[in-house]
């Protein structure tokens, strides 16, 4: 199977240059029969790249009206993918600022074709000496966040070359994000539907250290981490509601019950602050309509074992240092809570799959 004629090429382009056109130059020049170039409302002054592209090298250009962001501009490339071209197994997205080069794209059309069911990503090496320090924190922090909270093990999380199935596709066009946080919600939902990682080593280009690059460190940083920062919030609430009770009931069973305050504080309290956080997760954090009946279900498990292991390691660690039981409770909790994101994204809220 010829790569060049089954792997499309996806470019979204904002306010391009000449080096959008040397990219289509090298493509073409390579053999790829399939280019789908989105004008992700670009100013005027830029009409005649889209033009050339027209008319010069066959692409075919799909128009924003106005700036609609990345995620927006490949949900519509991969609808148009979908329904428009029939002999094409998938496509791989190609930034226009000239920092994947016609090898490294040619690679990773070639690994789709080999790993169907895989997000092939073109990953760069962060420890070389030319990477722009924004990009290298940004990346830093991002792989270690998405590892911690997410499992998802990756090298290059803001990698923009990527080879992309068709049947992944479908998934990603109802996947939230209309700007650059697209591309890490895309990281999620490979993760959630089983789908593996194939990563591809590639160059490591920045051009004027990154000068064109439309990424807003602090409004896309906000954005891509929105569901993680929500889940934080919701369980920071519902953790202070927790601590409270707990407290409260700590103070009235202990001279009650002595013995065994402890343990019935604790599921006190866990009780009322679990069905806070229940309502709270479901509908404003990971944003579920589906019939709560399932996922109730499947999060009082959660509670019942997270509870469990809360008590057990409270109660054992009070016998063994005698440190304050509160004190003891938020050093548990907090450990506890590093494992909670990813099974209550994972298991508890994924709704059921659909049958296509």
């Amino acid at each position: 199977m010829d790569y060049r004629a089954c792997v499309a090429i996806i470019i979204p382009a904002l306010n391009p240059d000449e080096k959008l056109l040397r990219l289509l130059s090298d493509l073409k020049a390579h053999g790829f029969s399939h280019i789908l170039l989105i004008n992700d409302g670009s100013r005027d002054d830029c009409t005649h790249y889209f033009d050339t592209a027209t008319n010069e090298y066959g692409c075919r250009v799909f128009t924003h009206g106005v700036n609609l962001g990345k995620g927006r501009a490949l949900k519509d490339a991969f609808n148009l993918i979908l329904t428009e071209f029939p002999d094409c197994i998938g496509a791989v997205t190609v930034d226009a600022d000239g920092q994947h080069t016609i090898k490294d794209t040619a690679a990773c059309a070639k690994a789709l074709v080999e790993h169907p069911d895989a997000l092939v990503l073109g990953c760069r090496n962060f420890k070389e000496a030319n990477i722009p320090p924004r990009s290298r924190f940004g990346n830093v922090v991002t792989c270690h966040t998405i590892r911690l909270l997410c499992g998802i093990k990756v090298s290059d999380t803001q990698t923009g070359l990527r080879g992309i199935s068709k049947e992944f596709m479908k998934k990603l066009l109802s996947v939230k994000g209309e700007r650059f946080e697209f591309e890490l919600n895309m990281l999620i939902e490979a993760k959630s539907a089983g789908i593996s990682f194939f990563e591809v080593p590639i160059s490591t280009i920045y051009i004027e250290e990154n000068a064109s690059s439309h990424f807003n460190p602090l409004l896309d940083s906000i954005r891509i981490y929105s569901v993680f920062l929500k889940f934080i919030l919701s369980s920071l609430s519902s953790f202070l509601v927790d601590i409270i009770l707990f407290s409260i009931l700590t103070a009235l069973l202990r001279g009650v019950l002595p013995g065994m305050h402890i343990v019935l504080a604790t599921v006190g309290a866990r009780v009322l602050s679990s069905l806070f956080n229940f309502v709270i997760n479901k509908h404003n954090v990971f944003d579920q309509t589906a019939p709560s009946a399932r996922m109730l279900m499947r999060y009082i498990i959660l509670c019942v074992i997270q509870l469990s292991l809360s008590a057990a390691l409270v109660y054992g660690g009070f016998m063994l240092t005698h440190l304050n039981e509160t004190f003891i409770k938020v050093i548990v909790d907090t450990v506890l809570f590093l494992f909670s994101f990813q099974i209550q994204r994972e298991w508890v809220f994924r709704p059921s799959k659909k049958k296509e």
